[in-house]
């Protein structure tokens, strides 16, 4: 006789852990999936974007928040995946072969940028990738005769095998079927031996060496699939826009993708959506609320660059854990209401090991 015994860690190992889980996540799905029917196309094409960021922004979660490696440079995998996928299509290839290829060239690409990552890190490896960055946006626009230089190149319609993906919403249940499978997929990677170890790096390179943790092995790993959902984003980004050009894919843009993950929360996937979600809306934001203020304010250059600066120094000072770390805060308080007690969310110090052997 077998006596099969049910612990916590199967609790925690489960991808919905109670029925509420369930229901509102198949409730936001649900809303995802009729949202070509009751949205306008212009808020449509604003989603999509979210989703195609949120794929980007999963692979620098993966590499930043649950391995700790920072990467300056991620713009230059998603216009390697861009131009990969505008090639491969405008030359005739059906869409989710030219997809796969871009995602295993931009991982190729990560696993030569994550040898850096074996030497250095901290600020040094933000530098090294940095570096990257500034090399693939040049060879975008001197190797004129496969990206058109500078002139930027247009990109065909995705071809499903013989199936044309024309309108903007079977464009945007494309990216969002793209969207929830890599989303499945970090989720089972995180609770694997393979998403453990890259928390155990993140948290100490000492105590994960002393485990059997191979730092070399993972570290490259980890580069190498934050590039591929990064090739993957790059290539629907080509496709929404049906035009690339090397300036798209600058240091700009690789701040931008920096800014959104600190900003939605570090370590957490939900971090990836909310930021992403953050980076498309606020431009909005700024733009509705630049008339209502001072000429000499509305009309000033950088006032985006300003804004988003201050906000992510908010964060950095007031909401390190970013939006999720607010809305953690916010459901405790609302499952604990009225027993809440003032002060009980204040910041605490708090050091962990790795900091007392670096």
């Amino acid at each position: 006789m077998r006596f099969i015994f049910k612990t916590d860690y199967d609790q925690d190992i489960r991808l919905a852990k109670h029925g509420g889980h369930v229901f509102w996540y198949g409730l936001l799905c649900a809303a995802l999936v009729a949202a070509p029917w009751a949205l306008p196309e212009y808020w449509l094409a604003q989603l999509t974007f979210v989703l195609i960021y949120a794929i980007a922004g999963l692979g620098l979660m993966l590499l930043a928040g649950f391995t700790g490696l920072f990467s300056l440079g991620h713009a230059a995998f998603l216009g390697v995946g861009a131009y990969t996928q505008a090639v491969l299509t405008n030359a005739g290839v059906p869409f989710p072969l030219a997809l796969v290829a871009a995602a295993a060239l931009s991982a190729a690409v990560g696993l030569v940028v994550g040898l850096p990552a074996l030497r250095v890190k901290g600020i040094y490896l933000g530098m090294a990738t940095l570096s990257f960055g500034f090399i693939v946006e040049e060879v975008l626009a001197r190797w004129e005769s496969v990206t058109k230089g500078n002139a930027g190149m247009h990109i065909h319609a995705p071809d499903l095998f013989g199936w044309k993906v024309e309108s903007g919403e079977q464009f945007y249940a494309v990216c969002l079927v793209i969207t929830i499978a890599a989303t499945l997929g970090i989720l089972n990677l995180l609770r694997s031996p393979t998403g453990r170890a890259f928390v155990a790096i993140r948290d100490s390179e000492i105590s994960a060496q002393s485990m059997g943790i191979h730092l070399a092995y993972y570290k490259t790993l980890s580069f190498a699939i934050s590039a591929a959902l990064a090739g993957v984003a790059g290539a629907l980004y080509a496709h929404k826009l049906q035009f690339i050009s090397p300036d798209q894919f600058n240091i700009l843009q690789s701040i931008d993708l920096l800014l959104m993950i600190v900003i939605g929360g570090l370590g957490s996937v939900h971090g990836a959506f909310l930021g992403a979600i953050f980076l498309i809306s606020m431009p909005q934001l700024i733009s509705l609320v630049k008339d209502y203020l001072p000429a000499f304010i509305g009309s000033a250059p950088g006032l985006q660059g300003t804004v988003y600066g201050a906000v992510l120094i908010a964060f950095v000072l007031f909401e390190p854990m970013g939006l999720y770390g607010r809305w953690l805060k916010v459901r405790t308080y609302l499952q604990m209401f009225p027993f809440y007690r003032k002060g009980m969310f204040k910041r605490q110090k708090s050091f962990q090991k790795s900091d007392r052997l670096k």
